[in-house]
């Protein structure tokens, strides 16, 4: 069934059943890069086109709470901590999920005291290669200025150790860093803890991300 940036995003059966029931409660921790460990808060000196952002990980409570999560996510690596359930309010999210990138985006702004986010949609079935393009170039000015990006995903991908994460039903993540220019990114995932953080290529990404929308 087509979905686009507009539609309800909730973990289905399918999303959940991959989760294995590992988010009945909230798991903070702090989120290792898969390679050398940064401050909390503070970006690595990019070297040789990468660069991380710090993350301060906590698991979704619940199976429609990934909206919220991904956005408190996304703004720890900015020293903030927000509570996860004050930001579902504001969202707007209920067990059918949270309905857009839409209703994340003002949140973020609110949060930065800025209007640095705003919503992209990729509307079609497949990334073309200008929306790849220009969701490569969003990754790296966003984490270049020590923001992430969250973004809103419906399917199956594989990440760069050929693990699949599957969300059939729609799904929000948080992209916090990047290497090789932005051709491979880092992904913080509140659904699984024990999946708290992959890689996978900017291509992949952007597929995933189709009929969706993200926000940088």
């Amino acid at each position: 069934m087509r979905t686009d940036i507009l539609r309800k995003t909730a973990l289905t059966a399918a999303g959940l059943a991959f989760t294995g029931g590992a988010i009945a409660g909230p798991v903070t921790t702090a989120l290792a890069a898969p390679t050398t460990p940064v401050s909390a808060t503070v970006a690595q000196d990019r070297k040789g086109g990468e660069r991380e952002l710090g993350v301060r990980y906590e698991a979704q409570p619940n199976f429609y709470y990934c909206g919220p999560a991904a956005a408190r996510n996304a703004l720890s690596v900015q020293g903030k901590n927000i509570d996860v359930d004050g930001m579902a309010q504001r969202m707007g999210t209920t067990e059918a999920g949270t309905n857009s990138i839409n209703d994340i985006t003002p949140i973020l702004n609110k949060e930065t005291g800025k209007d640095a986010y705003q919503s992209v949609e990729i509307p079609d079935a497949k990334a073309d290669d200008k929306q790849t393009d220009k969701l490569r170039a969003d990754i790296v000015t966003a984490i270049d200025e020590g923001h992430a990006i969250v973004a809103n995903i419906a399917g199956t991908a594989t990440d760069t150790d050929g693990t699949t994460h599957s969300f059939e039903g729609g799904h929000y993540i948080s992209v916090v860093g990047y290497r090789d220019n932005g051709n491979t990114v880092t992904i913080a995932d509140s659904a699984n803890p024990n999946q708290a953080s992959y890689r996978m290529s900017v291509d992949n990404l952007a597929d995933w991300i189709a009929t969706r929308g993200y926000t940088a």
